[in-house]
């Protein structure tokens, strides 16, 4: 009965999760110890050996390391506060205005490098001192950049995309792309029109002003880092490059932009710049494959048709599946990494949505910003981590100002959810 095989997966996981294993051996684990309680005619270990070995041996995968290597340079290379220094030309004398730069900015950012981690920690590492040198309470400086952090996930390029596209068995990750700009730049807007509210009942104000000569001047210094997203995004719909290609293209850009250009990468600083991303890139790829192991396993039991016809029985309306599916990914996010909650999930729900006639691209982006409000939360909450760091402050003090971001969060996923012309306009308008 496959709610026995649910309980023994689910139950290992939980217990191993919560006595400290790290995630990736916990899914890996609880993968073979199902196997090996229910799949006895195949030999667990190597099995999933194999199954995470084929998981990674995929070209589109290349683009990862390379995007990661792009961002690495990006943090270091005096990209993030150029971007600052624009987003405060644009929006810094509104009322609130370094809240609405911060989020400004932290959209930029991770239009460039597709990190939230990275995000999180070279736009708040500048923003949340100067807010609070500003008089903006600590505890909410924190809590703008947490939360504006994650919409460079959103807005491509965006690793996780390409993760979503090899879960969902080869969906274009050119489509992905596209299609989260608008549903990203919706998620800034939201947190910018609650950061507004509460700048102007707390009367948070800027008190430096910019001359026609220092704004164009510091248009002129963000230029070249903006033009990577025209690069990148421009040439893979052009049709010049395809996405891994453009990863590389990205790599090559940022540093000629960070160690020739600005100098601010140092030639003695590459080799730590290549460990680094040599690292990062090792973990999300065992991430991957354990994932993808315990994906296949769970197909191999049939466990995905079984939800999906639960779900079925539940209701056939698309209004409560889609719900029920958002708060499962909420809650889901809550406790796990989005890479391995992309690529064990997606097989679960795209049967289900699909069969509801709902596109994969646009419950591609359904998840993704599910899973990036996961990111914001505790107790896994990756950039809730990094932002209360860089801000030297708890999760306790910083959770009550993160409520009206997570509000806002929550409203736009729900736009999106039900409103699907948000995420599919510009898919449609470049003819996928």
């Amino acid at each position: 009965m496959y709610w026995t095989e649910i309980a023994i997966l689910v139950g290992s996981f939980c217990v191993l999760l919560l006595s400290g294993v790290p995630i990736t051996f916990s899914i890996g684990l609880s993968s073979i110890l199902t196997m090996l309680c229910s799949i006895q005619s195949l030999p667990a270990v190597t099995t999933i050996a194999q199954r995470m070995a084929t998981a990674i041996d995929s070209f589109a995968l290349l683009a990862i390391p390379f995007f990661i290597l792009s961002g690495l340079l990006m943090n270091r290379g005096g990209i993030a506060r150029r971007l600052i220094n624009f987003a405060k030309v644009l929006v810094g004398l509104l009322p609130g205005g370094l809240a609405f730069v911060n989020i400004l900015a932290a959209m930029l950012f991770g239009a460039i490098s597709g990190s939230a981690a990275a995000a999180a920690a070279a736009i708040g590492g500048f923003m949340t001192p100067l807010m609070e040198k500003e008089g903006y309470d600590k505890n909410y400086a924190a809590a703008v950049n947490i939360t504006s952090a994650t919409t460079g996930l959103i807005i491509p390029p965006s690793n996780i995309m390409i993760v979503y596209s090899l879960a969902s068995g080869g969906i274009s990750i050119a489509a992905l792309f596209i299609a989260g700009y608008l549903p990203g730049m919706l998620v800034g807007l939201s947190l910018m029109l609650v950061s507004g509210i509460v700048a102007y009942r707390r009367g948070y104000r800027s008190t430096e002003h910019y001359t026609f000569r220092t704004s164009v001047l510091r248009l002129l210094d963000a230029l070249p880092s903006l033009l990577l997203i025209i690069i990148v995004i421009g040439g893979i719909v052009a049709g010049y490059f395809t996405p891994t290609e453009a990863s590389a293209i990205a790599v090559l850009y940022t540093f000629i932009l960070s160690v020739i250009i600005y100098r601010e990468v140092k030639w003695k600083e590459i080799p730590s710049i290549l460990r680094d991303a040599a690292a990062t890139t090792a973990i999300v790829m065992f991430l991957i494959g354990t994932s993808m192991g315990m994906s296949w396993m769970m197909s191999y039991e049939n466990i995905p048709q079984n939800i999906s016809a639960a779900l079925i029985a539940i209701s056939n309306s698309k209004i409560v599946i889609m719900l029920i599916i958002n708060l499962i990914l909420l809650v889901v996010g809550t406790f796990m990494d989005m890479t391995p909650a992309v690529l064990i999930f997606t097989p679960i729900f795209l049967p289900i949505v699909t069969q509801l006639g709902i596109n994969p691209i646009h419950f591609g982006i359904i998840m993704i910003l599910n899973l990036c409000i996961g990111l914001c939360t505790p107790p896994v909450g990756s950039v809730l981590f990094i932002g209360c760091g860089i801000a030297q402050t708890t999760i306790q003090k910083v959770f009550k100002p993160l409520i009206p971001l997570y509000i806002a969060m929550f409203l736009a996923l729900m736009l999106v959810t039900y409103f699907p012309q948000i995420t599919m306009f510009l898919p449609r308008l470049f003819g996928y």
